[in-house]
């Protein structure tokens, strides 16, 4: 694999980790403003609003430049926006910092993936975004913690200093390692762009990012309630639990990636169908300890497992401009958050008790495989065989017909 990818992942990490630390960090964050907990909760639903406007937004502003120059360009901002975190004076002005820092998230993956997939052999394309979602997957493990134990003794405000180190780190890693002779703009420029994320294949793709990682944040959302009052572990025990997640989610995507190059459509149907299994056990495995923790590792691995195809399904799908959708995945992808939590929460507040979430996650997990379902059925309807040729009907815009 080419010593390139590392640089994404580095980029990938320094995102993963500042996504996911203020979780860790909202107690300090709203005693230092003079805020509740709750209103500090903002932050994070304002870097979620930055990745989901930002992603298709900054990939179709972008969509004729050097992709090299775009990932460096992101790298940036997300620099600026950290650093502007740390030395923010206020909640209104973190809000927006926060908010902006969100903004290359997402079109750092969707780009990134692009040029990760233009440098290799089309038999290693999964493995390629696995190694770059590698980066996100570390942050967990170690990012995030190391970052939080930064913040509660040095204060907040140093773990975004520490945070934009990374990203002057990664910076320098994209200038030196990125090839320029595999990252040229979009020949289809941004009405390509647009055309090819009109397609219904693209969108059944998405579909089933949303659905199936829905499944994912449903119960991950609520997994520390569910250690504690179900499972008995104390709450000094969660953040260890939590990286065991991490672990898993590692060896997931990594695992993803090689399966995804044999079959990428066997591999999503295998992960989707993983996630509902683990997910349906999940009420009687956070019966105890012993089985509490494992569960948990072998939710990050089913989960991600599916993290690589559902990349590369919706970048085939628009292959002809592929950048604006593979950036509207990672939309998707927060979409799912939210929309997860969202239903996890909604089974707890009827009272179905502490791990109903997950039993939501597994009904999400079955809808995304219907999605994927109804999408083989397009596909197979799109590409009708006939005698000695293929012939193909209704192609996105920008694509060729298939030929004998």
């Amino acid at each position: 694999m080419p010593l390139a990818l590392l640089a994404l992942a580095v980029g990938a990490f320094g995102i993963g980790t500042t996504e996911f630390v203020m979780m860790g960090l909202l107690p300090d964050v709203a005693s230092d403003l003079h805020i509740s907990i709750p209103s500090a909760g903002h932050l994070v639903s304002a870097y979620a609003l930055g990745v989901v406007i930002g992603a298709p937004l900054l990939a179709a502003v972008t969509a004729r430049m050097s992709r090299r120059t775009v990932l460096i360009a992101l790298m940036v901002l997300f620099v600026v926006g950290n650093a502007l975190s740390a030395f923010a004076p206020g909640n209104g002005s973190l809000l927006a910092a926060r908010f902006l820092s969100g903004l290359p998230h997402g079109a750092f993956f969707g780009v990134g993936a692009v040029v990760a997939t233009g440098m290799v052999p089309p038999e290693r394309k999964a493995r390629s975004v696995s190694l770059m979602f590698l980066g996100l997957t570390v942050a967990n493990i170690a990012g995030v913690p190391a970052a939080t134990l930064m913040g509660q003794h040095l204060g907040w405000r140093a773990t975004f200093l520490g945070v934009s180190a990374i990203g002057l780190a990664a910076i320098a890693c994209l200038a030196l390692l990125i090839p320029h002779d595999h990252t040229h703009a979009s020949s289809a420029g941004l009405r390509g762009e647009v055309a090819a994320l009109r397609s219904l294949p693209v969108w059944l793709a998405l579909g089933t990012t949303v659905a199936g990682f829905g499944a994912l944040f449903a119960a991950y959302s609520y997994v520390t309630p569910m250690l504690t009052d179900a499972a008995g572990y104390t709450e000094a025990s969660v953040t260890l639990l939590l990286a065991l997640f991490g672990v898993g989610a590692t060896a997931g995507n990594l695992l993803g990636g090689r399966l995804a190059d044999h079959s990428l459509r066997g591999t999503l149907f295998g992960g989707l169908t993983s996630l509902a299994a683990v997910l349906a056990l999940f009420p009687l495995l956070m019966r105890a300890e012993w089985s509490a923790a494992p569960a948990v590792m072998l939710l990050g691995a089913a989960a991600f497992v599916t993290g690589s195809p559902l990349q590369l399904m919706v970048m085939e799908k628009a292959q002809a401009a592929p950048s604006l959708a593979s950036s509207a995945n990672q939309a998707a992808f927060n979409l799912a958050n939210a929309g997860g939590a969202w239903v996890g929460g909604a089974a707890l507040a009827a009272g179905y008790g502490t791990t109903s979430p997950a039993l939501a996650g597994a009904a999400l997990a079955v809808l995304g495989l219907g999605v994927a379902g109804a999408a083989y059925t397009v596909d197979r309807r799109r590409v009708v065989p006939s005698v000695g040729r293929v012939v193909t009907s209704r192609l996105p815009e920008g694509s060729e017909a298939l030929r004998p």
